[in-house]
């Protein structure tokens, strides 16, 4: 998008240095990265970088509205409430498309958002790879915040340590060594010394959780949760033979489950703004928009952008048997701003915050990038092509 960074990052680039690259990059990893990782960062602007801190920070504002639990409280299936939920999530990832305005401005656009980790260890690593390989100046920077890579380590760690002991922390996610992001979760546990286990390693006695670790029991007493129910959502059962999640347990969420649920496609009916597109709960729209080319029909409780309906008719929506379960989305046009050698890419930025307990609100600290030629954003749709998935933006070290 900046076109002198993004003209020197083109006229430098090869094969043979992406193949370099992809080689440092996943090198002295258990696994490599299991998704297609991009060619290219994307470059920021400093005026688009400005509407996207300011969009940004007007969804943090409605977040942190005293009722906003109360607002969200439906959003939590019944089946998957979780005890013991605490006052604030510890992460929220804001997705904003990268579009033009009607004045040809580029401009983001709210997509979605999540009360969920993302890869918060591996864009660490992503950064520094592209900035050696193809040799990024200092003048960029992926961190905000006036954070570094230390003041960023220093955030997550007491965002995900606070006052205990690594190895009283645990990371956790259904086999965890086979997940696609299981680069992210070597990544976390090398900078910060956690363990990382999957939900069939816990042990419960009583109410405190357990893991092995060199023959013995470990207790332990935080969880940094990586776990998505839809997941485990495969029997009537989910927890059959490992520990049930969902009980009272003497253990803290790293953020607490019910924050997947609470920000999510819930919440967007709720914003608004100049980045929001317009979003109804279906069972509240008394009549569908007479353009309804102009949007998407997305369920409430999916994730990765399995169930959405892109080209939506009436007969869709009749069809749709839990109404309450499903919001009616302005379709947001993405423009394909990034400059690959054959043409343009489609982009989507994420904003990744920190909010370790003590402070009073998230810290946006990071951000994550994907690119994309296929119809939805995402690798599944996006295979057979270059220049796509997932990668990093820099942006002016001083805006």
């Amino acid at each position: 998008m900046e076109p002198t960074a993004r003209q020197s990052f083109n006229a430098g680039f090869s094969s043979e240095k992406y193949q370099q690259f992809l080689q440092q990059l996943n090198a002295g990893q258990p696994a490599g990265a299991g998704f297609r990782v991009a060619e290219t960062p994307v470059f920021l602007p400093a005026d688009f970088t400005n509407r996207l801190l300011e969009a940004g920070n007007q969804i943090i504002q409605t977040l942190l509205q005293p009722d906003f639990k109360t607002l969200t409280e439906r959003a939590i299936p019944d089946k998957w409430r979780v005890a013991n939920e605490n006052d604030h999530p510890h992460f929220i990832a804001l997705d904003f498309g990268v579009c033009k305005d009607t004045d040809g401005n580029i401009v983001p656009k709210l997509i979605e958002l999540q009360g969920f980790p993302s890869l918060y260890g591996f864009q660490v690593k992503l950064a520094d790879t592209y900035r050696e390989v193809f040799d990024i100046s200092d003048e960029w920077t992926v961190y905000f915040n006036d954070l570094d890579k230390d003041g960023y380590l220093n955030l997550l760690k007491k965002t995900l340590l606070g006052p205990y002991q690594p190895d009283e922390v645990a990371l956790m996610d259904v086999n965890a060594p086979k997940q696609k992001t299981a680069i992210d979760f070597n990544l976390t546990q090398q900078y910060l010394g956690i363990a990382v286990i999957s939900s069939s390693d816990l042990k419960q006695q009583g109410s405190q959780l357990f893991y092995t670790v060199n023959g013995k029991d470990k207790r332990i007493r935080r969880i940094y949760n990586r776990l998505i129910f839809d997941e485990v959502d495969q029997a009537e059962n989910p927890f059959d033979g490992m520990v049930d999640l969902r009980q009272q347990l003497d253990v803290e969420w790293i953020t607490h489950p019910n924050w997947f649920y609470r920000i999510s496609k819930f919440t967007m009916p709720y914003l608004q703004g100049e980045a929001i597109p317009k979003t109804y709960f279906l069972h509240e729209l008394k009549e569908p928009p007479a353009d309804l080319e102009h949007y998407v029909l997305k369920p409430l409780f999916s994730f990765a952008g399995q169930g959405v309906i892109i080209d939506v008719t009436l007969a869709d929506i009749k069809a749709i048997t839990d109404p309450e379960n499903w919001v009616l989305q302005e379709k947001v046009n993405y423009e394909p701003v990034v400059q690959a050698p054959d043409g343009g890419v489609k982009a989507e930025i994420r904003l990744l915050y920190l909010w370790p307990d003590g402070d009073s609100a998230p810290t946006l600290a990071i951000n994550l990038a994907r690119l994309s030629r296929g119809k939805m954003i995402g690798v599944r749709y996006n295979k057979d092509f270059d220049w796509v998935g997932g990668t990093i933006a820099f942006t002016p070290a001083k805006t």
